[in-house]
């Protein structure tokens, strides 16, 4: 057997260094670690993540949830912004989960690509630690894979996975919310992580940089594009443990007319008044270049309100004391009524 033979070919020969895999383990783990919370146990590198539960549940019930960033991850990689689009996946998870009212406790991220580039992917998952600090939360582990042929050079895909609790008699799951109930909504900070293939059509279409085009006199398109989504869980859990939040949207992909209806009986409807908000300048640049009708919009994307709660109305003036206290901006957008027609229903304009 010649010489050559018997070295053979090696993964590395095969597009995967396995260096560069550990390099980004031994980066990544400080980010981790400034999200441990005191039920974390364990180090990151193992098998698996483990976790105790929190102190102080009756009745506690573990609530998951798993989400992406969407299109908006080709904005990241195409314009090189890979420092905050962690934040969207920590928030599109954790949002999700604090609509039952339920803390996030951990979670975890798959992060894909053809090619490892350590610096960017290292980038990536500091940003998804910024999230977690910010929900709460703790980076409990992940999972890394080079997969060449998979992904065009310089491409890599994004998965998020967490883990609440929630006490089994404080769950919110709709049925709560009656006819009569105000609605609340919370701004968002503009598209978040949903309608970017409609974003990025538009973008094509009126053969603009993003980078450079002015929105505002600070802000081009891609800033406010990039802008990572809100995470709410801070302000969000505050104002339900005061017991009098009916029920909750968190407004992502479908908008409010297929995200409203989600978190209420079938015998009710949402009354938006588009009056009592301002969307942001992105929203009307979006509908403007991109002769998007009203409906059209409000079906894609969340149009400047991120996140929704119900609660009756007597009960209003406390729970905006609550979100005013968390530095929140509640408004006051529509009330629940009897179903009539459709189940998410419309006055006003979209301005």
């Amino acid at each position: 057997m010649s010489q050559d033979h018997q070295k053979g070919l090696s993964y590395r020969d095969a597009g995967v260094d396995i260096d560069a895999g550990n390099t980004l383990v031994e980066r990544i783990k400080p980010h981790a670690k400034r999200t441990a919370r005191k039920e974390s146990l364990g180090a990151l590198g193992g098998f698996a993540a483990s976790f105790k539960l929190p102190q102080g549940y009756q009745n506690p019930v573990l609530i998951s949830g798993t989400d992406g960033v969407g299109t908006k991850l080709k904005l990241a990689i195409d314009f090189q912004r890979h420092s905050q689009i962690g934040q969207d996946l920590v928030a599109m998870c954790v949002n999700d989960l604090i609509v039952a009212n339920a803390e996030p406790l951990f979670f975890l991220d798959y992060y894909a690509t053809g090619h490892l580039n350590v610096d960017v992917a290292e980038s990536v998952i500091a940003s998804i630690a910024d999230g977690c600090e910010l929900a709460g939360c703790a980076l409990a582990g992940g999972e890394t894979a080079e997969m060449p042929g998979m992904y065009q050079d310089g491409d890599y895909d994004l998965a998020g996975f967490c883990v609440g609790v929630a006490e089994e008699s404080k769950i919110l799951n709709g049925s709560g919310v009656k006819a009569g109930d105000t609605i609340i909504g919370l701004p968002s900070s503009g598209p978040h992580s949903n309608g970017y293939s409609l974003i990025r059509k538009i973008i094509a279409h009126v053969e603009i940089d993003p980078e450079t085009e002015q929105l505002t006199p600070d802000t081009t398109v891609l800033d406010a594009v990039m802008q990572p989504t809100r995470i709410y869980v801070n302000s969000v859990l505050k104002a339900m443990a005061t017991g009098h939040v009916t029920g909750a949207v968190h407004v992502t992909g479908g908008g409010f007319q297929e995200n409203l209806p989600r978190s209420f009986s079938e015998n009710l409807a949402a009354y938006i008044d588009l009056d009592t908000w301002h969307p942001p300048a992105i929203f009307k640049w979006l509908e403007a270049q991109g002769d998007v009708g009203a409906e059209e919009m409000l079906r894609t994307f969340n149009c400047g309100v991120g996140f929704i709660m119900f609660c009756t109305p007597e009960h209003v003036p406390e729970i905006t004391k609550v979100l005013l206290s968390t530095g929140e901006q509640p408004i006051i957008i529509g009330e629940i009524t009897e179903l009539q027609t459709d189940p998410v229903v419309f006055s006003g304009a979209f301005t």
